[in-house]
């Protein structure tokens, strides 16, 4: 940071910054007054969940201050993480990346064992918020019919009728080279819209809600 704060050029930008909770719920309050009677916030990432303690003690906040939460997770934490957060939230978004535990590892480097059983869990709770399915379709691995059954069967399974399909895009490749990383996916292509919707219309036959990008009621 003081390096930047030196840089005659202007050359050198802080491209995040740390907050305390305190310094979070001035903003929400400040700016609450923006968002209609429907509004709230969303904490994304990354993986917020990850920042278990800070993360507990912000949904606390904004629960005893009237702000509706919305988290999207991959779901790859300790369930006992999710059983603490789930009280405070309304909604819950949660990436369902592939079905298959070993496409699922050499898309994502982990398995999938512990995102389902998150999901299966929190859909046996009785949790009353409002729980969606996303996927983030990647043509070439997690494009094909096959899947998209398997994930339907998935979701006839544990009751739920709701999916989000989300197309690829590299709008993150510039964070990759702010940190000076190499990225995969630099050429992948985003899928074509005849792809996602076949893909939907697997899941429309099943009797499952599918919506495509931003086309969604929410």
């Amino acid at each position: 940071m003081e390096c930047m704060k030196v840089c005659y050029s202007g050359a050198l930008q802080a491209s995040g910054r740390w907050y305390a909770v305190d310094e979070l719920m001035r903003i929400f309050n400040r700016d609450r007054c923006y968002w209609g009677p429907d509004g709230g916030i969303t904490l994304t990432g990354g993986e917020p969940l990850i920042q278990e303690e800070f993360v507990l003690d912000l949904l606390e906040q904004c629960q005893r201050a009237y702000i509706h939460i919305c988290v999207e997770t991959s779901a790859f934490v300790p369930q006992s993480v999710l059983q603490a957060a789930l009280p405070y939230i309304q909604w819950l978004f949660v990436d369902i990346k592939h079905m298959d535990s070993v496409r699922h590892l050499q898309g994502t480097g982990v398995r999938n064992q512990v995102i389902l059983e998150n999901i299966r869990w929190i859909a046996s709770t009785g949790w009353p918020g409002r729980l969606v399915l996303r996927m983030p379709v990647v043509p070439g691995f997690n494009d094909d019919v096959a899947n998209a059954q398997a994930t339907a069967a998935f979701l006839a399974e544990i009751g739920q009728r709701e999916i989000n399909l989300l197309p690829f895009h590299r709008l993150g490749a510039s964070k990759y080279e702010q940190l000076g990383m190499s990225y995969d996916y630099a050429e992948q292509a985003a899928p074509e819209q005849e792809c996602l919707d076949s893909l939907a219309f697997v899941y429309r036959q099943q009797g499952i809600a599918c919506h495509v990008g931003a086309n969604t009621p929410f």
